[in-house]
């Protein structure tokens, strides 16, 4: 009974949300108690139930907020920068860098990179914003013979794309990329401000000069899901298609009996 009541409640709340600008403060648990005549668990699991839904966003000691999401699109036609994304989808992107050094290269990073293991590489770590609402959490290596002084760069432009652009007079293109979903570990949590452990987007990534191919960049980054939706475009719709496929050339003919 308890979880067909919350789950009504949520539905309920989820139509009012509709009419609800994004940022907007909804009831608190006590105030959803006296209004629907429940008690705490079901107003609990219907707040519980819009997060899984992702239409809100709780924040400890603040309360529970209606939820904004953008497109986030991952394409090889797209320049793989986060504030360039971010304003492609009509939102205001920030960066804040949280831990910044020039450190070797651990082993799976510079396979990635395609340098020996133990390079000397920029290291960043970076709190990514949307519309002033922490969205995601990166932790990124930065070839160091491409911009040598990129901490001065950084200082005065928060896009990497375009550090790299300016001062290492490179243009970076995405090359490989793997996206997945996953729930992050604590120290990951904690950054992106999760109240609970809920599934966020896993994007991984190597960015190569697109005149030499040489890797650029190999960058993590964890994003919340109810501020961004992860959209993969691969290729034209326009394309034209091939005839046949693998499948179809190691299908074998069936005759009927």
């Amino acid at each position: 009974m308890t979880e067909h009541r919350y789950r009504a409640i949520a539905d309920q709340l989820e139509c009012e949300i509709e009419r609800l600008a994004p940022g907007t403060k909804l009831d608190s648990e006590h105030e959803l108690m006296k209004r629907f005549g429940v008690g705490r668990a079901a107003a609990r699991g219907a707040v519980q139930e819009l997060e899984r839904r992702l239409r809100v966003r709780r924040v400890q000691g603040a309360g529970t907020f209606v939820a904004e999401r953008i497109d986030y699109v991952i394409s090889r036609d797209r320049r793989p920068s986060w504030h360039r994304t971010v304003r492609e989808a009509g939102a205001v992107p920030r960066s804040v860098i949280l831990e910044r050094s020039l450190a070797p290269l651990p082993a799976d990073c510079a396979d990635r990179l395609e340098v020996p293991h133990g390079t000397p590489a920029h290291h960043m770590v970076r709190l990514s914003y949307i519309n002033d609402v922490v969205a995601g959490l990166g932790f990124e290596w930065i070839s160091h013979d491409a911009v040598p002084d990129l901490a001065e760069g950084m200082r005065v432009e928060e896009s990497l794309d375009e550090v790299l652009r300016q001062m290492g007079h490179v243009r970076s293109v995405r090359s490989w990329c793997r996206t997945a979903s996953d729930i992050p570990p604590a120290d990951v949590q904690e950054k992106l401000q999760l109240v609970s452990a809920v599934p966020v987007w896993v994007v991984e990534s190597v960015n190569r000069d697109a005149d030499t191919g040489t890797p650029l960049t190999y960058s993590k980054a964890w994003m919340r899901g109810d501020a961004v939706r992860v959209v993969m475009e691969i290729g034209s719709p326009d394309e034209p298609r091939p005839l046949t496929t693998d499948i179809e050339n190691d299908t074998k003919e069936v005759s009927t009996p």
